[in-house]
């Protein structure tokens, strides 16, 4: 059996790839029809090749917010899906920044990609709403990280 044959898994290799050499920490949600992947890291993490690609700004002070949606299929398989996303990151002091996704579209995946400003050791709390189906309310994920100037 071939290790890349379905979606999900080239998806994730994709991200590795794309967001090569990262250590950070992925999270999900799923309710048994969606299942959502988000992770928040450092800018500066990606290639600069990686970001010019995608026309994405590199920064010691810019974070990077992934999102990727994967519809779960009868079969259990799982399908990458479009999505309405938004968000915003905000301080201790509840100065917020919303943030503008970017779609991604590497036929087999699907990243939505928000960017924002940080200082050094500042602690944010990152909401988002991402909306699969737009005749369903979406979903509210909010996580808080620290962030340390590269």
């Amino acid at each position: 059996m071939h290790l890349f044959k379905t979606p999900a898994v080239r998806l994730l290799a994709l991200a590795a790839t794309l967001f090569a050499p990262l250590a950070m920490a992925e999270q999900s949600i799923s309710d048994g029809r969606y299942e959502i992947h988000y992770n928040a890291f450092n800018s500066s993490f990606i290639t600069p090749e990686v970001a010019q690609r995608n026309g994405l700004v590199r920064s010691q002070y810019r974070a990077l917010v992934n999102v990727s949606v994967l519809e779960i299929q009868n079969d259990g398989s799982k399908k990458p899906v479009s999505a309405i996303v938004s968000g915003q990151a905000a301080n201790l002091l509840n100065q917020a920044q919303q943030l503008e996704f970017k779609k991604i579209d590497e036929g087999d995946a699907l990243y939505y990609i928000g960017s924002f400003r940080f200082t050094e050791d500042e602690l944010l709390n990152i909401d988002l709403n991402v909306q699969p189906d737009p005749n369903k309310p979406a979903y509210t994920i909010e996580f808080d990280q620290r962030f340390y100037v590269d």
